[in-house]
C-alpha cells in the first residue's frame, strides 16, 4: 500500500507504516510422532508418522515510544482449536502469564491440515492422550517466546505494499446434473481474490527482521492420504522468503480464506506443497523487489528540461508514525436451529461410519461452545498498527470480508485474519444458504453472519483510522 503527500513544499509517494520498537522471537513446535494428527473424515490413519518439514511458532511484539499498548502477535503453524474451552483456558494463562489484556493479544494459525488439532483434553482415537501435553507445552512456548521477543525488541519500521499471487483458486464446484449441490474443490468458472499484502519490517539503518505475508487460501494440500507432519505450503513458502532476506523471519497470516484453496489440493505428496509455497513465496519476493528502499519514499524534485520535461524523484527518509491501537467488539450473530449437544452426543457414540464420526465430532464441539442461546457474540479483534488496520475473527469467513474492509477504508492496508483467538465454524455469504454447500452446512451461524461481520468490522475500522 502506498500514500501521496503534497505539502506547501514537497509532493511525497512511498509506503505506508509504522515506526516504533519491534521484537521477534521463534522456536520449533513440532509434536512427537504417534500423536493425533486426523483432521480429515477419509483419513485411514489417526496418527503422524513422520515430518515432512519443522512445525514452528514466532512472536512479533510493537511497542511504541508514546503510552500506546504494547501489541504481541503470535503466529504457529497450527490447525484449529479442537473445542472453544480449550482456546478460553489456553488463552487466559497465556494472558496471566504476559500481563496482557485480551486486546493486546492475537494468537494466529497458519490453519495447516497436517497438524493435530488443539486441545487441552484427550482426543478420541490413537495418539489423543499426546495432545494436551504438547499443547500444554505450547503454552509454555508461547510465553518464553514473548519474553524473548520483549528483550530483544529494537527501533524499526514496518512498510507495507500490495502485490498478487494467483495460488488461490475458488473451492467451490457446482456439480454438473445437481442442481444446488456444490462440492468442496476447485471451480475453473470462478475467479479468486488474488490479493497478497507484505509487510517489511526493517531496522533504521535498512537490515531486514521480518517479512509479514497476509494471503488467503487454504492449506489444504495434504489431505487424507498424508501422515506427515507439515506446515503445508508456508513451510517452503518461509524457506525460500527467509534464504531471500537472510536474518529475517516470515510470518504468515492466514487471510478471509472461506472459500479459497489452491487448485491441486487433497493430496499425500509433500512435493505438491513445496511446489505451492515456492509460488507463493516467488510472488512475497516480487512484492519485496518493488517496494523502494527500506525506510525511504520518494520526493519530487521539479523538472529537467530535455526532450520531454523529465519529472524527477529522489528517495529521502520515510517518518512513520508509532500509532498502536487495539480494541475487541463483538458481533451478536444468530445461531441455526440444530441438534443439542446431548443429540449430537448420542449420534456420535452410535455411529460407526468413519467419515460421519469425524464430522459429528467437530459439530459436536462447536454446539458445547454455545450454549442453548438463540445469538452468539463473535469477537471481531481490530488493531491500528501506524498507518495500518488489522481485523480478525476466530471464524473462517469468505474473502468478500477482506474485500470490502479495504474497499471501505483505502488506500489504508488492511491485514485480515482468520482463526484469530480461537477457532469456530465458517461465515459464508446469504446466497450459500440456498445451496447444499459445506460451509453453509457446517456453520453454526445463521444466514446474515458474514455480512453482519462486515458491516461491523467497516465501521469500526473507520472510527480507528478516523474517517467518520
Amino acid at each position: 500500500m502506498t500514500q501521496t503527500q503534497a505539502t506547501e513544499t514537497a509532493i511525497c509517494w512511498g509506503h505506508r507504516g509504522f515506526a516504533g520498537q519491534v521484537g521477534l522471537a521463534r522456536c520449533e513446535i513440532t509434536p512427537p510422532l504417534g500423536i493425533f494428527s486426523r483432521n480429515w473424515g477419509a483419513a485411514p490413519h489417526d496418527q503422524a508418522t513422520w515430518v515432512h518439514r519443522p512445525l514452528w511458532l514466532t512472536a512479533l511484539v510493537f511497542r511504541s515510544e508514546s503510552h500506546a499498548p504494547e501489541l504481541v502477535l503470535l503466529e504457529g503453524d497450527l490447525s484449529w482449536w479442537n473445542d472453544l474451552p480449550s482456546w478460553r483456558s489456553f488463552q487466559q494463562e497465556l494472558l496471566a502469564a504476559l500481563a496482557l489484556r485480551p486486546e493486546q493479544l492475537w494468537f494466529s494459525l497458519t490453519h495447516t491440515h497436517a497438524s493435530p488439532p488443539l486441545a487441552r483434553t484427550p482426543i478420541e482415537g490413537q495418539g489423543g492422550e499426546l495432545v494436551p501435553r504438547w499443547v500444554d507445552q505450547l503454552l509454555q512456548d508461547s510465553v518464553r517466546l514473548v519474553q524473548q521477543a520483549r528483550e530483544c525488541a529494537q527501533p524499526a519500521v514496518l512498510q507495507w505494499h500490495t502485490g498478487s499471487c494467483h495460488l488461490a483458486a475458488v473451492r467451490d464446484l457446482p456439480l454438473p446434473g445437481e442442481p444446488g449441490r456444490v462440492a468442496c474443490g476447485f471451480s475453473p468458472e470462478e475467479r479468486a481474490d488474488a490479493t497478497l499484502l507484505v509487510g517489511r519490517v526493517c531496522t533504521s539503518g535498512g537490515k531486514p527482521l521480518a517479512v509479514l505475508v497476509n494471503y488467503a487460501c487454504h492449506p489444504t494440500v495434504l489431505a487424507f492420504e498424508n501422515t506427515a507432519l507439515s506446515p503445508d505450503f508456508v513451510g517452503a513458502m518461509r524457506k525460500l522468503v527467509e534464504e531471500a532476506y537472510p536474518g529475517a523471519l516470515a510470518v504468515f497470516l492466514q487471510g478471509a480464506s472461506g472459500e479459497l484453496a489452491p487448485r491441486c489440493q487433497y493430496v499425500g505428496d509433500p512435493r505438491v506443497a513445496d511446489r505451492h509455497g515456492r509460488h507463493l513465496g516467488h510472488a512475497v519476493l516480487a512484492v519485496l523487489e518493488d517496494m523502494e528502499p527500506p525506510c525511504t519514499e520518494l520526493e519530487f524534485h521539479g523538472v529537467q528540461p530535455s526532450g520531454a520535461p523529465l519529472a524527477l524523484w529522489r528517495h529521502r527518509v520515510a517518518q512513520y508514525p508509532g500509532t498502536l491501537a487495539a480494541r475487541v467488539v463483538e458481533v451478536p450473530l444468530e445461531l441455526k436451529e440444530q441438534r443439542t449437544a446431548q443429540e449430537l452426543e448420542a449420534a456420535y457414540r452410535a455411529c460407526r461410519d468413519r467419515t460421519e464420526r469425524e464430522r459429528l465430532r467437530r459439530r459436536l464441539n462447536i454446539v458445547r461452545g454455545f450454549g442453548s442461546s438463540g445469538t452468539w457474540g463473535l469477537p471481531l479483534w481490530l488493531w491500528q498498527v501506524g498507518q495500518s488496520l488489522w481485523a480478525g475473527t476466530m471464524a473462517e469467513p469468505y474473502s468478500l470480508f477482506q474485500r470490502e474492509l479495504r474497499a471501505a477504508v483505502a488506500p489504508w492496508p488492511v491485514v485480515c485474519v482468520n482463526l484469530l483467538n480461537g477457532s469456530v465454524g465458517y461465515l459464508p455469504p446469504e446466497e450459500t444458504y440456498d445451496l447444499d454447500i459445506y460451509q453453509a452446512w457446517q456453520t453454526p451461524f445463521a444466514r446474515g453472519c458474514l455480512e453482519r461481520t462486515i458491516q461491523t468490522a467497516k465501521q469500526e475500522l473507520r472510527k480507528l483510522a478516523g474517517l467518520e
